[in-house]
């Protein structure tokens, strides 16, 4: 029976915590409690929820922002597991550096291995959430094969391979029902392109003089433009890059990237890069942020379309094998062409 505003008692009282079950001191002072105006409670409780909502992490990089206007709230951690993060990271970047700078051939086994697991990791995603029948094997066979062509025969055999790769996929797939054959292709060839035939320019990086030191340029850049970009838009992000793709990215961010992808260019140029000079380096590091961020922006448009969080969970604390690749991928022909230009091969 509901009893009218005024007839309800300002203060009631409760019995201790745990009083009647043996557990509370029936001894100590009774608590008195306010009961909340009618109607004022709900209201209360509602908004408690949203301001605990108001932070939010982005999908990739976990940065955090409050979608506040007077920026009250502050940043909480990164939702990864950090410790198994930075192992795996550490893991990676020994491997990559020993086979680098010790047996280039073994690198190249090492980026192959990295293609035929991203393409997989694509195709079961594809498979998984949109019923996208994509043939794997044609996909992992050529892609490997573009790598290493890349490495072994340039840029003509490479794009040979690639070439061979997007035949193979729509001629594989005729010996599949005919329903969704052309959506079915469609994502194929976008795979090819999109996985090991970018990958390929990383390869190429490598078959010059002072290849090695080309390869690790790139990826210090783009590692550097990520930091770059986690670490600004932790502390002083406010808005938004495009929050309808990843909510957490925001423009302070992509000027940490900014700044950090040039200074560390400069850098390289002047001092790894044979022939090379600062200001080309701040023209590298410009180029190297905005296909970075285009690279991490693409990647999450279309786990957005597929409705999923990581690529793949093989690397703890960083999800797949894609999700380390997004942003290396579109950056790695931006640096062969620009080195071209600047050193020559």
């Amino acid at each position: 029976m509901n009893e009218s505003p005024r007839s309800t008692p300002e203060h009631v009282v409760h019995p201790p915590a745990g009083a009647g079950d043996g557990t509370g001191d029936v001894s100590r002072t009774p608590r008195v409690s306010p009961i909340p105006h009618p109607g004022r409670s709900r209201d209360h409780a509602g908004s408690h929820r949203t301001e605990q909502r108001e932070e939010r992490s982005d999908d990739r990089h976990g940065h955090p922002v409050s979608p506040s206007e007077n920026g009250t709230h502050r940043r909480r951690r990164a939702g990864r597991d950090l410790p198994a993060a930075i192992g795996v990271g550490v893991g990676l970047g020994a491997v990559i550096l020993a086979t680098l700078f010790l047996y280039r051939p073994a690198f190249v086994v090492v980026v192959a291995a990295a293609v035929v697991v991203g393409v997989w990791e694509l195709t079961s995603r594809f498979s998984e959430t949109k019923g996208i029948s994509v043939p794997l094997p044609p996909l992992a066979f050529g892609g490997a094969a573009m790598v290493v062509a890349g490495y072994a025969g340039g840029p003509s055999a490479a794009w040979l391979a690639a070439a061979a790769t997007a035949l193979a996929v729509p001629a594989w797939r005729l010996f599949g029902a005919p329903e969704n054959y052309l959506r079915d292709v469609t994502a194929g060839v976008f795979a090819v392109f999109y996985v090991p035939f970018l990958a390929t320019f990383v390869t190429m990086m490598l078959t010059a003089e002072d290849g090695a030191w080309r390869v690790l340029v790139f990826l210090l850049l783009t590692v550097v433009s990520d930091t770059g970009a986690y670490a600004v838009g932790w502390k002083f992000g406010r808005r938004r890059l495009a929050p309808r793709i990843s909510p957490g990215k925001t423009r302070e961010g992509l000027l940490g990237a900014v700044a950090a992808a040039v200074v560390t260019g400069a850098l390289c140029m002047e001092f790894l890069i044979d022939g090379g000079v600062w200001w080309q380096g701040i023209l590298l590091g410009l180029a190297v942020a905005a296909s970075a961020t285009l690279g991490d922006l693409g990647e999450s448009m279309i786990k957005r379309d597929l409705g999923i969080k990581d690529m793949g969970t093989l690397l703890p604390g960083h999800g797949g094998i894609m999700d380390r690749l997004d942003s290396l991928l579109p950056t790695a022909p931006v640096v062969w062409i620009l080195l071209l230009v600047f050193v020559g091969s």
